[in-house]
């Protein structure tokens, strides 16, 4: 989401004027998105503040901060910042930086920041972002969260939950598609809840979906279509079978468990039971037996002792996740398990990490090898820091690196057969076709 909302930052200040330098030592004006969710991204935006201004004794500097900021956070970075401003408030970033003025280099002190009024998140929207990539790009369709898990502050730094409209998303999506992109992210705190806000009065995730895959249909364009994402509260059979029916919607669904122990579950507020989880897994399973099942988890959470850490094994060792973002729990400030006393410790929250991981690898490394000697289409995006070789990521979003380097390949879709598994990555060889230029 702040890799989509840095797309709309850029295009407000170039149609300033302002021109993009890989070199800070060069900018006159240095930003960050924050992101108050996790500690250790606030750490780093500490960090990176102090250098800014101490560069201020030696030039004219402005600095701006937004993003996903708590009020305690907000607090702190007012004495930080020249501008701190919501996103929702991007379209008077250039009002901002116009009325702040020339810095004053001998000061050492900031003046006061800039304090603009709360606008809705639909001006962001209006915003045509400047894409950072040629082949994928990020499509905001919902920002927020209603849901309140205690150990989340999304709803303190987002907001409650708004659903843009969907005219203006599928828009989106067509000139994304008619400009060549081949993989499509549609972004949400929540994007199973997108149009609930509306009251009826806009189409539902399903239906969305299903718009984006006859448009998809009706294309000549080769795309895959994802999201991020959902709650399983709010995920439906009805997605599942819209996902089944149309090519161009990736057959790849993030399905973030958290926990695999209903006590935990209870008191991490995530209203979905573990046998809610296990009936929408099956239903993927039985609609999409090809697709990619990722998920998120946290180990450590208050109370959780080794009993409820092993159902959430037990989990693993059931639904056989091709990727888990694993994370050992952190209080946030806002967050409501922050007033809760945090009884694991930092030992056994890293012990339980690493064990859950090893669990992770051997189901992985078992899909993965299933893949030898398969064609799988693969989206050619990078390359490999080793060696050289093109690497790429395949529908179900599994890392493949090829047997060469074809960076004129990059951004485009091609056949690869898979030729060795690793426990998170796949090696292939690239399969020519006869109009393809001979590498």
């Amino acid at each position: 989401m702040n890799l989509s909302d840095s797309e709309r930052v850029s295009a407000v200040l170039e149609q300033m004027g302002y021109e993009r330098t890989e070199n800070e030592e060069e900018a006159t004006l240095l930003g960050m998105l924050a992101c108050s969710v996790r500690q250790k991204p606030i750490d780093k935006v500490y960090n990176k503040i102090a250098q800014w201004n101490r560069a201020k004794n030696k030039r004219n500097l402005i600095t701006f901060i937004s993003g996903c900021i708590l009020p305690a956070d907000k607090e702190k970075f007012l004495k930080l910042f020249d501008l701190i401003f919501p996103m929702s408030e991007l379209s008077q970033l250039p009002d901002m930086i116009r009325n702040y003025g020339v810095v004053n280099a001998a000061s050492l002190q900031a003046p006061q920041p800039v304090m603009p009024k709360n606008e809705h998140i639909v001006d962001l929207w209006h915003i045509k972002p400047k894409y950072e990539s040629t082949y994928e790009a990020f499509v905001p369709i919902q920002n927020g969260c209603d849901k309140f898990c205690t150990f989340c502050a999304v709803p303190y730094t987002r907001g409650r939950e708004v659903s843009r409209p969907s005219v203006d998303i599928l828009q989106e999506v067509q000139h994304l598609v008619s400009q060549g992109y081949k993989s499509i992210t549609l972004l949400g705190q929540n994007v199973n809840s997108y149009g609930l806000d509306k009251h009826g009065e806009e189409i539902n995730f399903a239906e969305l979906l299903r718009q984006i895959g006859e448009f998809g249909k009706r294309s000549d364009e080769e795309f895959w279509v994802y999201f991020t994402s959902p709650h399983p509260q709010d995920m439906g059979r009805d997605v599942i079978e819209v996902i089944a029916e149309y090519p161009c919607l990736a057959k790849q669904i993030h399905l973030p468990m958290q926990s695999g122990d209903e006590k935990v579950l209870i008191k991490m507020n995530r209203r979905h039971s573990m046998d809610k989880y296990r009936k929408i897994v099956e239903d993927i399973r039985e609609l999409i037996p090809q697709a990619t099942l990722f998920t998120d988890i946290i180990v450590g959470f208050t109370a959780e002792g080794e009993a409820e850490f092993q159902n959430t094994i037990s989990a693993m060792n059931e639904f056989h996740f091709n990727m888990a973002y694993i994370a050992m729990y952190s209080p946030r400030p806002g967050a409501a398990s922050y007033r809760w006393e945090d009884e694991v410790s930092q030992e056994v929250k890293k012990d339980r990490f690493h064990r859950l991981s090893e669990v992770m690898k051997t189901h992985t490394r078992r899909y993965n090898e299933q893949l030898v000697g398969k064609t799988l289409r693969l989206l050619v995006n990078g390359t490999d820091r080793k060696t050289g070789f093109s690497t790429g990521l395949t529908e179900g979003k599994l890392n493949v690196r090829l047997d060469r380097k074809a960076p004129e390949l990059k951004g485009k879709i091609v056949d690869v057969r898979i030729t060795s598994a690793a426990d998170f990555s796949l090696s292939g060889e690239l399969i020519l076709k006869e109009e393809q230029v001979e590498l």
